[in-house]
C-alpha cells in the first residue's frame, strides 16, 4: 500500500465521497487507499482483510467472531467490556426477573444522564457529536424503537406512532411510519414521550412470566414496522433492554464532548 499523494498512480479517486445504500457484496478491493474512510451501519459478515495496513483503527458495534492475525479476539473484547462496566452484563436476560433488573438498571441511568443533560444550554442537546445523532434525536429513537417492537409487535398497535418518532437512518421509507428529521422538539416535550413509553415497558416487564418470554407474539397484518411477522416475545422485550443500554452508552459518550465546551445553563 502506497501513499496516494505520492505515488498518484489510482485508476479513479472517490475521495470525499459518501456511498449509501450501496451493495458491495462479494466486491474486492485491491490496492486500495482507505485512510479515513467512516464506515456507519455497515454489514461486514464474512469480510476478510489480508495483507493491509491496519493501524489507528476504531471499531465499535456488535462483533461476533473477530479474528485478528490468526487469533480470535471476540470473547477477550467481550470479557474486557463487562469487566469495565459490570451492568452491561445484565443487558442479556432470558428469565422474567433478569428482564426486570435490567429495566431496573436501565430506568436509573437514563434519570441520571437526563438531570446531566439538563444542566446544558438546550441547543447542546441537538447538536450532534461526530456525525452520531444528537441527545433530542436519541430519546426520539428510542421512542420509535419502543413504538415498533413493544407497542405494536408485542401489544398489537398497528399504529402506535408519535409525529416525533424517529426511525434508524438505514430503515427504509414506509409511508406508514413517521419521519420527520427537520423537527426541533424541545427536551420536555421527548421526555414526555419517553416517559410514557418507558411506563409501557416497565408494565411489560413486571408482567413477563416464564411461559410468556417463551411465546410468541401475534402478528400485525397491517404495513408498518417490523414486519408482519411473529416474533418470541424474549427477543421483542430484549430488543428494547439492547436499544436502551447501547443508546445510553452513546449518549454519555457525547455528553462528555458537549460538557468540555464548557455551555452550561446553571
Amino acid at each position: 500500500m502506497t501513499d496516494h499523494d505520492e505515488h498518484p498512480g489510482f485508476d479513479a479517486t472517490h475521495r470525499g465521497e459518501t456511498f449509501r445504500r450501496f451493495d458491495f457484496t462479494d466486491t474486492v478491493f485491491d490496492d486500495t487507499y482507505l485512510v479515513g474512510a467512516r464506515f456507519k451501519n455497515v454489514a461486514l459478515k464474512g469480510a476478510r482483510i489480508t495483507g493491509s495496513q491496519v493501524v489507528d483503527v476504531d471499531i465499535s458495534g456488535e462483533v461476533e467472531r473477530l479474528t485478528v492475525n490468526g487469533v480470535d479476539v471476540t470473547d477477550f473484547v467481550e470479557t474486557e467490556l463487562d469487566r469495565r462496566e459490570p451492568d452491561r452484563a445484565r443487558m442479556r436476560p432470558r428469565k422474567p426477573a433478569e428482564f426486570r433488573e435490567a429495566w431496573d438498571i436501565l430506568e436509573r441511568r437514563w434519570a441520571e444522564t437526563v438531570e446531566r443533560a439538563r444542566r446544558l444550554d438546550p441547543e447542546l442537546l441537538h447538536e450532534r457529536v461526530d456525525g452520531e445523532w444528537s441527545f433530542i434525536e436519541t430519546q426520539r429513537h428510542l421512542v420509535f424503537a419502543t413504538d415498533a417492537w413493544i407497542r405494536r409487535a408485542l401489544l398489537g398497535d398497528p399504529s402506535p406512532w408519535s409525529s416525533l418518532d424517529l426511525p434508524h437512518d438505514d430503515m427504509a421509507d414506509i409511508p406508514e411510519v413517521p419521519r420527520d428529521q427537520s423537527v426541533r422538539p424541545s427536551l420536555d416535550e421527548v421526555l414526555e414521550l419517553r416517559r410514557d413509553r418507558m411506563a409501557t415497558m416497565r408494565t411489560v416487564v413486571d408482567g413477563l412470566t416464564d411461559d410468556a418470554v417463551e411465546s410468541r407474539t401475534t402478528p400485525v397484518t397491517e404495513p408498518g414496522y417490523p414486519e408482519s411477522r411473529d416474533f418470541l416475545v424474549a427477543d421483542v422485550v430484549g430488543c428494547i433492554i439492547n436499544e436502551e443500554w447501547y443508546h445510553h452508552q452513546y449518549a454519555i459518550r457525547d455528553l462528555a464532548v458537549l460538557e468540555s465546551r464548557g455551555r452550561h445553563t446553571g
